[in-house]
């Protein structure tokens, strides 16, 4: 044996071990077994007399453990149901929980009008929710009638959790997240302290909330963007059944919300000022309304990109309940209500989340809280420091991975929660000459920060992107110098003003972070406020919005004054005012005690290497030596046939729904559709990188499973290229190949290099490409060894139209030599000259599958000569009707 043989054999010895004790441990963990929700009706009487009698549609979840076990009631956000927790009680149940999950009255397929989680209504929904539980022969009691419960949900659900937990003493402990501490101030902010009554109404979230009438509002959240419990922003509709009666005209405009909401929601939106019935009304709904009453372990989840419930909210609840003696711990999550956020990150506050509830529901309480609950002794007392292990916990920006090229999250944990207001505070200089700005005549046009729902709709790549507009001539600018050093931001900065004029003046202050390119308005949030201007000047302390950010040196603070903003009401009379700085700092918080892990080079330089040695074992042990391993299905000649495939989300939603197409070989596919169509969903299904909940995908007559030694005769590009940003771009197409373990011979490496295109940036490190040169490295590198079944995702993307015909020219030469090609596209033009056929998808299922020929026959003769494939293709999905 050669001294390189020897080498190979051993490096193969160490990764075999490695693939079995891995494959080992996977099989024998424990998995949480899967539980089957029981549907259940559950009568209730609320009421202000106890004289409305409501059915409320729950499902319960006995614990996979059976015995008696804790119980959680699962709460959903607005404008969902029950449905929406599926998955989540389902999980909780498994991990040893008697789960049960409601829909609240007026939505989904419970009885009854949404009153907002009032205390006539929704409280006592609970309270008999509570009851019904407590007479479960599965559920632990702590005492007659008392079973030992927890609450979590998000939004609407957050707040039910909170209010529920004031009005009944044997909730044991609560996990809200993205909710309201106080719901007038919520819709009616005001940063100069001066309460709802003097706020500024949030016209565009309280459209969204009240004039849809509860049936599709975004108010509970985005899903995944927001936390890992806090279902149902869109899911559940609250309208009338199909083929029921027609709503009424009240109906319509209110949907099922209780006359009197229907009636204060539409006073204010006429004057855009809250009336004091309208601030008693939302504050009855709100834990303001209960001080002291909420006395149990609470932990508070918010989102850092929230414009309808901000970071000031969940604040408010945890000096309030920790003033109680409660343990109380605060984390800010990335996402909110605005969207943004990231999957891991709701992982993380999934698993944070159970482990409060594992902890006062499981585990002994804590000396000094019998059974969960604080006692009577500190009600009512000057709120002390929450402190403890982790009880404050902010997610941050962690760069990006060096190998995926990936977003990272990372925790900053401390030991005290220091407010808004920071554990230090310190002033900056900011400057900036006195400056008339304009109210536009009827308020337009408008600046804009944040758009409403705006987020939840494009996803976390366009959700809280900072980016914003402030209109000329409605805008006052002051500005610090360079920074010297970073500063890092947590809390609330503040600022002291000075507005001359005469009456009232509304404005909006904003604060930017300027430098190495756009101004960025963090998480896109604005502070608005209302000034009794004179002649001589007001003066005014403003509160900012509360961020976490940190601003590089060479970095300026900007902080902008407008008349108008998008979300709220303004003034329509035209005015000119003259505002200044009545200080020349702003007063910035900080915590230098929180502490980040390390986000450098450093997991993925020993996980890379590891992964390549796993993935080459794989490929040495099952890849192209096909009698190493049995494989499911026999052999056929057919690339790729997708039989009944289907996968849902977690909610439930079917992202591909019953697909079915086969692909031939020499055939350049394009696959179609609409933004959440299912088009990537299926690409990675192919690849074997998720399951299908139902169906199979054949290669070859091979079934496709993770591993599997068909998925060697396909290369891929999909999501975007992901290379070693140090490397040059030919080192990094050798080391892919190396990882493989195939022979170097068998790469085809020059044909690929050719495609790429690239001439002597090969030779460059790849951190230096522009997107296109990066998109063309990603499609060379999917080319690799000549595979007989090629997809790429986008392929064209950053390339100008030369290098496009160009690409059009290999793909069609690629399939013309006998293997298949499969294209993913939003540009149609493109597609029709390329693709040879065609599998159009709208949410989620096949609309048509045939030759682009066929395709452009759909239409009808009348329709006129010469169908270009973007008509054809609208007509298909209905956007054309």
């Amino acid at each position: 044996m050669t001294f390189r043989g020897g080498r190979r054999a051993l490096a193969a010895l160490v990764a075999l071990a490695l693939v079995v004790v891995g494959g080992l441990a996977w099989l024998l963990w424990p998995s949480e077994p899967r539980v089957h929700g029981q549907d259940v009706a559950i009568p209730v009487v609320d009421g202000p007399a106890d004289d409305q009698r409501v059915t409320l549609d729950a499902t319960f979840y006995p614990p996979a453990s059976g015995g008696r076990a804790p119980a959680v009631l699962l709460a959903h956000g607005f404008g969902g149901s029950k449905d929406d927790l599926r998955d989540e009680a389902a999980r909780l149940a498994g991990h040893g929980y008697a789960v049960l999950t409601w829909s609240a009255r007026g939505f989904g397929r419970s009885t009854g009008e949404i009153a907002l989680n009032s205390p006539d209504y929704e409280v006592k929904d609970v309270r008999q929710l509570v009851d019904w539980l407590a007479r479960r022969p599965e559920v632990r009691l702590d005492g007659n009638g008392d079973p030992r419960v927890g609450v979590a949900g998000g939004s609407y659900g957050g707040a039910i959790a909170l209010m529920a937990a004031a009005y009944d003493d044997r909730i044991d402990a609560i996990a809200p997240q993205i909710t309201w501490y106080d719901l007038a101030d919520a819709l009616f902010p005001e940063s100069t302290g001066q309460g709802p009554e003097q706020g500024v109404f949030k016209k565009m979230w309280a459209g969204l909330f009240f004039g849809a009438g509860g049936s599709t509002s975004p108010f509970g959240g985005p899903i995944g963007s927001a936390a890992g419990f806090a279902g149902g922003s869109t899911g559940g509709s609250t309208g009338p059944a199909p083929g029921g009666p027609a709503p009424t005209a009240r109906q319509v405009q209110c949907g099922r919300f209780l006359p009197e909401i229907c009636e204060m929601y539409q006073t204010v939106a006429k004057t855009g000022r809250a009336t004091p019935e309208a601030v008693k009304l939302l504050r009855a709904s709100s834990p303001v309304s209960v001080p002291g009453q909420i006395r149990i372990p609470t932990l508070l989840v918010q989102g850092q990109r929230d414009s309808l419930f901000p970071l000031g909210q969940a604040d408010a609840n945890a000096r309030v309940i920790a003033a109680t003696g409660a343990p109380v711990e605060v984390m800010w999550m990335g996402g909110g209500h605005d969207g943004g956020g990231d999957d891991a990150d709701s992982d993380w506050v999934r698993e944070r989340v159970t482990a409060w509830l594992d902890r006062w529901l499981k585990d002994s309480p804590v000396p000094g809280v019998e059974a969960g609950r604080a006692s009577d002794a500190g009600a009512g007392a000057a709120a002390p420091g929450i402190r403890g292990p982790d009880v404050f916990t902010v997610s941050r920006d962690g760069g990006r991975d060096a190998g995926t090229r990936r977003p990272v999250v990372v925790h900053a944990t401390g030991t005290a929660y220091p407010g808004l207001y920071g554990a230090t505070r310190s002033q900056l200089r900011i400057s900036g000459p006195d400056q008339e700005i304009a109210n536009p005549p009827g308020g337009s046009p408008t600046s804009v920060s944040a758009v409403p729902g705006l987020g939840s709709l494009l996803g976390g790549a366009a959700a809280g992107s900072g980016m914003a507009m402030d209109v000329p001539g409605q805008s006052a600018v002051f500005e610090s110098a360079p920074l010297s050093r970073p500063l890092h931001v947590t809390g609330t900065p503040m600022v002291r003003i000075k507005v001359y004029g005469t009456g009232e003046v509304t404005l909006f202050a904003k604060l930017y972070d300027a430098g190495g390119g756009r101004p960025v308005l963090p998480s896109n949030l604005v502070a608005p406020l209302r000034v009794a201007a004179t002649e001589k000047g007001t003066e005014a302390t403003v509160t900012l919005p509360a961020i976490d950010r940190s601003f590089a040196a060479g970095h300026r603070l900007r902080l902008v004054l407008t008349t108008t903003d998008l979300g709220y009401a303004t003034p329509t009379a035209p005015a000119v005012y003259r505002v200044g700085l009545a200080e020349d700092a702003l007063t910035i918080p900080s915590d230098a005690s929180l502490a980040t892990p390390a986000t450098g080079p450093g997991w993925w330089t020993w996980a890379l290497p590891l992964a390549a040695i796993v993935i080459a074992t794989g490929l040495l042990l099952t890849g192209r030596r096909r009698t190493a391993a049995a494989e499911d299905g026999a052999p056929d000649g057919i690339p790729l046939r997708v039989t009944g495939l289907t996968k849902r989300y977690r909610n439930g939603e079917k992202a591909v729904d019953d697909l079915s197409f086969q692909v031939e070989k020499g055939q350049v596919l394009g696959l179609l559709g609409p933004n959440g169509a299912g088009k990537t969903t299926t690409l990675r299904m192919m690849m074997g990188l998720i399951h299908p909940d139902e169906g199979e995908i054949h290669i070859f007559g091979r079934r496709v499973v993770p591993g599997a030694p068909v998925l060697s005769r396909l290369g891929s590009f999909v999501e975007g290229p992901g290379f070693l940003p140090h490397l040059t771009g030919r080192a990094n197409l050798e080391l892919y190949w190396q990882a493989t373990g195939r022979p170097s011979r068998d790469a085809h490496l020059e044909e690929a290099l050719e495609i790429a295109g690239l001439g002597s940036a090969l030779d460059r490190a790849v951190r230096t490409y522009s997107q296109g040169m990066r998109q063309r490295l990603a499609i060379a590198q999917a080319m690799l060894g000549l595979p007989d079944l090629l997809v790429l995702d986008e392929p064209t993307n950053g390339l100008d139209p030369p290098q496009i015909a160009e690409m059009r020219e290999v793909l069609k030469a690629y399939a013309e030599g006998g293997r298949t090609v499969i294209v993913s596209s939003h540009l149609l033009g493109e597609v029709e000259q390329t693709c040879s056929h065609v599998v159009v998808m709208r949410r989620g299922r096949l609309m048509f599958h045939g030759s682009v020929g066929d395709l452009l026959g759909v239409r009808s003769p009348s329709d006129g000569p010469g169908p270009r494939l973007e008509d054809a293709f609208l007509d298909l999905i209905g956007e054309n009707r």
